[in-house]
């Protein structure tokens, strides 16, 4: 499995020791921290055989990150891997579920529906509903229940594939991209709930995401992909009606 981990704060090394608990092994993309999180996760990487740390020098987005570790996947024989944020939202416990759901369906991508409790913020839930209505309609509605939630198997191939067709999918965009460009291939989904918990400052909770910044990313990857979804509708209608 994979952690992608940019200054992810003090919760970074219990969600990794969670993580290990669960799998082996488990590989953490540090994607150019200024934090010295790189450091102490190379530490408990020494004593822990079954975690690899890699160090990304500059921070390039958590795609390009993924994209590094999906690669390295790849070469050692690996064919498919589970993506998980290392601030601790995504749940641990999850993950042998997940993996094994993969294994029953090694051709379909796994997706985290999120189940969320009080902790989540209101702005952040109505702006997913849009982001959500828009995947639907670019994919023909097919099947995805959530497109932000970043705890998810992948098939390593084909999304190695469409990330190195595409200039983009490197930054926030990546995870509703990979979603509509890999039914786009007619990757079937499989949903499965996921508890999902949004800690404060105070809790040692960081987030990255910039309302303006991240808003406008994903507004302009969905009006871009309104364009391929166009050319694509004749298939994609064929593939629906079969």
């Amino acid at each position: 499995m994979l952690i992608p981990s940019y200054n992810p704060g003090s919760r970074a090394l219990d969600t990794v020791r969670a993580a290990r608990a669960q799998w082996d092994p488990v590989w953490v993309i540090v994607d150019g921290s200024t934090d010295g999180s790189a450091e102490r996760l190379r530490a408990m990487a020494r004593t822990d055989p079954g975690l690899r740390v890699m160090v990304r020098e500059r921070n390039g987005g958590k795609g390009a990150a993924l994209l590094d570790g999906l690669s390295a996947a790849r070469r050692e024989g690996f064919s498919h891997a589970l993506t998980m944020d290392a601030d601790g939202q995504h749940p641990a416990d999850c993950i042998r579920a997940f993996m094994s759901a993969s294994a029953a369906a090694p051709q379909a991508m796994i997706l985290g529906d999120p189940v969320f409790d009080a902790s989540a913020p209101r702005i952040r839930l109505r702006g997913r509903r849009i982001a959500n209505w828009c995947t639907n309609i670019e994919t023909l509605w097919a099947g995805v229940h959530d497109t932000l939630f970043g705890f998810r198997v992948y098939p390593i191939v084909p999304l190695i594939e469409v990330m190195q067709r595409s200039r983009w999918m490197r930054r926030f965009d990546f995870d509703p991209e990979a979603v509509v460009r890999l039914a786009w291939r007619g990757v079937p989904v499989v949903n499965l709930p996921a508890p999902v918990q949004y800690f404060t400052v105070e809790q040692g909770g960081v987030s990255h995401f910039n309302y303006w910044r991240d808003n406008v990313l994903l507004t302009s990857m969905y009006l871009r992909l309104l364009a391929g979804f166009m050319i694509r509708l004749p298939l994609l209608l064929t593939r629906r009606v079969a």
